[in-house]
């Protein structure tokens, strides 16, 4: 297959520009045109003859359009493609107020300040940024960590693929009757295995045939008996999303014993995430897999220990000095103080024929591995926070429609004014507001949904061979007992919000702390707590001074 292609547009600098991306010409295909029409015409050249486009890079000043008008015509070309102004010295500042809010439209990605001599690392930085993430959510994998055997329409692969590209291992989906496939099969028949699909081979472990997302999590990080936890450590954290991971990191760093329990994929629900512009300190955006394995990589350099796939079952809240126990479907850790950072689960539908197709068109979260198989299709987003408006701008790049179903009027009061002004630039978006869906169906996978008009009652059937369902939170704590209390809805209660007759001597539980001492509660398990990345990552940095408290006093 070609080289994905870097396209330089410029009329002044296109030999500088050519010369500075000199570096890149091993891995790409570096071109260069001289107007936005040559640019346009070399790409669908590119697209002709089975290629694709990597990168734009203009200098904003094209002698035949406007820079915006420039991108939304490459965009109509190639609409995965990441998009960057490099504006020379002496136009940089002057263009700069009039360019800028281009971005926060979404009409580009980056504005940078062209180089002016050799190895200008912070473009090249930048540079690197858009290629690193359009080769994790676009491209597929050069180099395989973990390959799949699978025939298409086995949902239980598609379940295994967004587990470990969550997990920052580059997957590929292979048949089993190609090269791959049938070595894979034979290696593990001759182990004495059975030909059952699919069968999962990572890098360094036998193929294994697994049933369940966890039994792929385990064979690669571990099942709970093969681990031993010695001792009691000072502190567990059950739940690897956002919170979880920042006590990990603060924590570990201040010199306590840690140790993270984490069922499915590292980063919860923000690891979906295709990409979180709003994050402090990344102003090109970053992935919530990104920030999550950068998160999970900070903590293990601290000596923080992750169990992957270890589902914590119960909470035995220790008594007279006695630590805590958490019981894990093969064993259990004792731990000084707990912090639970358990997240929440998208709340299901519940119509039967949207239900039997999961994993088959039909996905709860943005599912970003299942947007390249949206190439060309029309799909569904139901959803108005921040995650379905992510979950559609990335969508848009493969789909040949995106519709966002939301029950209210307006996606004003639950999602960030930069998504839905990025939603209203994307042409290929539209809001279906007062909308439910009614039903679903299909042969073998999603084809149909049945939308009902909430104000009118009226259901109409429209075709969809897509639905990504962010339908709001469910607690998950289960497993926590009776002790902690929750509120009626299931969350957390800690602080303040304590009913008053569980406080003592008059007092309440700390900000961060539950009913049960040592017991503390952080992100979006918690009630009251402000359902975005950075609240919850601050909840996890917060919470660590008060099991100090607690452990000293």
């Amino acid at each position: 297959m070609a080289d994905p292609v870097i396209m330089l547009v410029s009329e002044k600098h296109a030999d500088f520009l050519l010369d500075e991306f000199g570096r890149y010409t091993r891995d790409y295909d570096v071109r260069v045109a001289r107007s936005s029409a040559e640019a346009t015409a070399v790409s669908q050249q590119v697209r002709a003859a089975g290629g694709t486009v990597a990168l734009y890079v203009q200098d904003g000043d094209l002698p035949d359009a406007h820079p915006f008008e420039a991108f939304g015509q490459w965009r109509t070309v190639v609409p995965t493609a990441r998009r960057i102004i490099a504006a020379p010295y002496d136009r940089f500042l002057v263009e700069a107020a009039a360019l800028r809010p281009g971005m926060a439209t979404g009409k580009y990605d980056a504005y940078l300040l062209m180089p002016r001599g050799v190895r200008d690392e912070e473009f090249h930085g930048a540079v690197c940024e858009m290629l690193s993430d359009w080769g994790s959510t676009v491209a597929a994998p050069e180099v395989e960590t973990v390959r799949i055997v699978s025939e298409p329409g086995i949902a239980l692969t598609s379940a295994i693929r967004e587990f470990t590209e969550r997990m920052g291992m580059p997957t590929r989906v292979h048949t089993p009757d190609s090269a791959i496939g049938r070595e894979l099969i034979a290696h593990h028949e001759s182990l004495g295995g059975t030909s059952s699909l699919p069968l999962v081979h990572a890098v360094n472990r036998d193929p294994v045939a697994p049933t369940s997302v966890r039994d792929v999590a385990q064979a690669i990080y571990g099942a709970p008996d093969d681990f031993q936890v010695d001792g009691v450590v000072d502190l567990a954290i059950v739940g690897a999303g956002p919170a979880g991971l920042a006590a990990a990191v603060y924590g570990a760093s201040e010199g306590l014993r840690t140790v993270v329990l984490e069922a499915e994929a590292i980063g919860g629900q923000a690891g979906t995430s295709s990409m979180i512009r709003n994050y402090l300190g990344f102003p090109r955006g970053i992935s919530g897999m990104r920030l999550a394995q950068r998160a999970r990589n900070q903590a293990i350099r601290f000596g923080v220990d992750f169990l992957t796939g270890w589902e914590v079952t119960a909470l035995e809240a220790g008594t007279g000095g006695e630590p805590h126990v958490l019981h894990t479907e093969g064993g259990e850790v004792q731990a000084r103080t707990v912090v639970v950072g358990t997240g929440v689960a998208y709340r299901k539908l519940g119509i039967e024929g949207v239900e039997s197709l999961v994993g088959l068109g039909v996905y709860y979260g943005s599912a970003m591995t299942a947007a390249r198989e949206m190439e060309g299709c029309d799909v569904v987003v139901v959803g108005g926070g921040n995650s379905a408006g992510q979950a559609a701008l990335h969508l848009a790049r493969f789909a040949r429609s995106v519709t966002i179903m939301v029950r209210r009027p307006t996606l004003e009061a639950t999602m960030s004014a930069y998504l839905i002004n990025e939603i209203a630039y994307s042409p290929r978006i539209t809001l279906a507001p007062c909308s439910e869906i009614a039903d679903g169906g299909g042969t073998g996978r999603l084809e149909w949904l049945d939308v009902r008009d909430i104000e009118s009652d009226d259901v109409r059937r429209r075709e969809a061979q897509g639905l990504f369902l962010l339908l709001g939170a469910e607690p998950h704590c289960d497993w926590l007992p009776q002790e902690v209390e929750r509120d009626g809805r299931g969350f957390v209660l800690t602080g303040r919000d304590v009913a008053q007759d569980r406080w003592v001597d008059g007092l309440p539980p700390a900000n961060l702390a539950t009913t049960v001492p040592g017991v503390f509660a952080v992100g979006d398990i918690r009630s009251g707590s402000m359902k975005r990345v950075a609240s919850a990552s601050g909840e996890g940095a917060s919470v660590v001074p008060l099991v100090h408290s607690w452990l000293t006093g």
